[in-house]
């Protein structure tokens, strides 16, 4: 007779929005989940993904222990902990050969969904010497890290969206992403929240090649042409400043060299931005205007900017059009989110002084650095490829799917079957897993204690949630912290997380890594597991008056930036990179699908109803001008490689565009399996040309392509 269901609550970690759930377990299997109704954030939400947790923890496909390969290629089940002494043995030998540098490891998006897989590899770094510390961040994003180093940032931080006036989205969608820039739209009930602010008055203005589900909110909509986002923002600088209308008693407190950038923006004028943008000029002063006359809310960008050409000036761009209308949080005033999981800082109305963006560790490749205290994933490969002293022989992959990730397919592929070891820690025989000499099981998110340690940052109320974990182990798994600390302590190394390395001799508990690394919280972790899914109003944090002595100021025209600026005022719409791309007259953009984070998901009965590919998303207009239809299969070649493509007619996509999802595919290159697993939209990309001169991040969307129906159907 099976024991009663028993309900207990915790949050979702399939993607980083941590929305809350109750979860009913009978008989230590999990058979039903659902939102949390009375959450006072969440109000019940969850998405698609997260609802398929019961599948998750059921599925056949599932890794319930280590693999190691063997001489033939296969695989053979392992105990856990004679996988780690191989592994261990292996590393001891790598490192007496080569030193800590040759270990490198890469974190994944899956990763960060474990509030201590991050902090446990960056400790065993530390640890052990090695600065060969790698995640997704500088694979997508790291213009948004950067650009307050460069410009300056401010201790108050900018506008909050839930009070704010006005917002621009530029190239995010948080109705399927999840995900919104700070002082954008949160990943938390956002349809609810959004019609909520509607009703409130707050207008909207979208920058997107798609019409999203977020543009059917906005006011006005700038379908731009993919590629052109910093020629938009320098031509909405340029009619601020025109007429006037930025905050002229704080940029002149507060701001410095905003006539080096009026020169700078001056080549783009409305009509040439509207031509080169494909938008109507209209349309162009209006959503320029409506924002500039806020008086509260920022612009913010998402992977759209960010990964497309000129990311890291994109950013900057947007920055300084937030920073010269004064979209700055003031004295007196309270900002939105609590970050109660990190240390009290200040919260001061003045600039924090510009400093070096990138002032890491040398990389050996294209003269780049590591930055925030990471290396640039974009030169990772040919770290591994490129003979010398420091090379990576290595690898540790958590989370994380490098072969239809990393920029650059055909190039990763040789890096990985170069390595002396690979070691992918993943509940999935994923295309990188198949490279590997081991895979280690990891838990899954119901057998883990954990805080929602990503969207602490960016929860539009000071907001405490806690799991304790919900489900026993299944099978001989391991957390991705104790893969660290067990490599640690057979290496006889320590483990220093901000409050101090854990006993190396006896492996402590998952909720005593949570509070070393998350030590000197705001809020005491004792409180803050005593309080789950909870509004702390009185944890708000009030925004001060500024020192007598502040004297930084936004430095808004760095030389580099302004000569990449210049760089943009020259090119054309047939150029990239300075090469002639009139044969390749499509821009290829990347996307999100509401099924699927990346790469996880299809492996779900339930999601794979949604589809098993990643189509080519066209403008009904170009499927018949190419005398396509929908389900043909077609062949994307950018001056790099070729992918196939399933054809989909989609009225949202901008004529001359093809949408594409990031992190589909295999290990093939010629994509056979096309319908079933969709192909890689990083194949197209090279990593040495577009990428950026500081943070190394490879042009990964508005990729020129060329299309044309496959000869032979997959």
């Amino acid at each position: 007779m099976p024991s009663p269901t028993r309900t207990q609550h915790t949050f979702c970690r399939v993607c980083h929005a941590s929305c809350p759930m109750e979860v009913d377990v009978t008989d230590g299997r999990v058979t039903a989940v659902r939102g949390v109704t009375d959450d006072p954030l969440f109000e019940g939400y969850t998405c698609i993904k997260g609802r398929q947790l019961p599948d998750q923890m059921a599925d056949p496909g599932r890794l319930r222990a280590p693999l190691r390969r063997r001489a033939d290629g296969t695989f053979e089940q392992i105990a856990s902990g004679d996988a780690l002494d191989e592994i261990a043995e292996r590393l001891r030998s790598i490192i007496d050969a080569h030193g800590p540098r040759a270990v490198a490891s890469y974190t994944g998006t899956g990763g960060y969904q474990n509030s201590v897989a991050v902090p446990a590899a960056r400790a065993f770094h530390q640890g052990l010497g090695s600065v060969s510390f790698y995640t997704s961040v500088t694979i997508d994003q790291p213009a948004k890290g950067l650009a307050p180093l460069r410009l300056g940032g401010w201790e108050g931080g900018y506008h909050n969206f839930t009070d704010s006036d006005v917002h621009m989205a530029i190239g995010y969608n948080p109705m399927v992403s999840s995900y919104g820039p700070l002082g954008g739209l949160q990943g938390t009930n956002p349809f609810v929240v959004m019609r909520r602010r509607r009703a409130e008055g707050m207008k909207l203005i979208v920058v997107d090649p798609r019409r999203t589900e977020f543009a059917s909110f906005a006011d006005v909509h700038l379908q731009v042409r993919p590629g052109q986002d910093p020629a938009l923002m320098a031509g909405m600088i340029r009619l601020v400043l025109d007429e006037g209308l930025q905050d002229h008693e704080f940029c002149e407190r507060w701001v410095s060299q905003l006539d080096e950038l009026a020169a700078a923006v001056d080549p783009f004028t409305v009509d040439h931005v509207a031509e080169r943008c494909e938008i109507d000029r209209e349309d162009l002063v209006a959503a320029t205007r409506l924002f500039a006359a806020g008086p509260r809310g920022t612009a913010g960008t998402g992977t759209g900017p960010n990964m497309a050409p000129h990311s890291s000036l994109t950013e900057h761009l947007v920055v300084t059009l937030n920073t010269i209308l004064g979209r700055v949080n003031r004295e007196g005033d309270l900002i939105e989110n609590g970050m109660l999981l990190y240390p009290e800082t200040p919260h001061r109305a003045q600039v924090v002084p510009p400093r070096s963006p990138a002032n890491g560790p040398p990389s050996r490749i294209r003269d780049l650095r590591g930055y925030r205290g990471e290396m640039p994933t974009a030169a990772l490969a040919e770290e591994i490829l490129t003979p010398g002293e420091g090379r990576v022989r290595a690898l540790i992959v958590s989370g994380g799917n490098p072969v239809v990730a990393f920029p650059d397919q055909e190039l990763t592929m040789r890096a990985l079957e170069d390595l002396e070891l690979l070691v992918v820690v993943d509940h999935r025989m994923t295309p990188t897993a198949r490279f590997a000499d081991y895979v280690v099981a990891p838990t899954l998110s119901l057998e883990r204690a954990d805080v929602p340690h990503l969207m602490d940052r960016w929860f539009r109320a000071p907001y405490t949630n806690y799991t304790e974990p919900v489900v026993e182990r299944d099978g001989d798994v391991l957390n991705e912290w104790e893969v660290f600390w067990e490599l640690a302590s057979r290496l006889g190394t320590d483990l220093p997380l901000p409050g101090g390395s854990p006993d190396m001799t006896e492996r402590p508990g998952t909720d005593e890594i949570i509070d070393r690394a998350y030590h000197g919280s705001r809020m005491p972790l004792a409180e803050v597991r005593a309080n789950p899914r909870t509004v702390h109003p009185d944890a708000k944090m009030r925004v001060t008056a500024p020192e007598d002595a502040a004297t930084a100021r936004f430095t808004l025209a760095p030389d580099d930036l302004m000569a990449e600026l210049a760089e943009v005022t020259a090119e054309t719409t047939t150029s990239f990179d300075g090469v002639d791309v009139s044969g390749f007259p499509f821009r290829l953009v990347s996307r999100r699908l509401k099924h699927v984070l990346n790469s996880t998901g299809t492996e779900l009965p339930g999601l794979a109803r949604k589809g098993t590919t990643n189509p080519a998303y066209m403008n009904p207009g170009d499927v018949v001008e190419l005398g396509l239809v929908d389900g043909d299969v077609i062949e994307v070649s950018s001056p790099r490689a070729t992918l196939r493509g399933v054809v989909e007619a989609a009225p949202d996509v901008k004529q001359g565009v093809i949408s594409m999802a990031h992190s589909w595919g295999g290990t093939s290159l010629t994509d056979e399996e096309v319908r079933e697993i969709g192909a890689p939209t990083s194949r197209l990309v090279s990593t040495d040309a577009g990428y950026d001169p500081v943070t190394g991040m490879v042009v990964s969307s508005a990729i020129p392509v060329s299309i044309q129906k496959a000869e032979v159907d997959a």
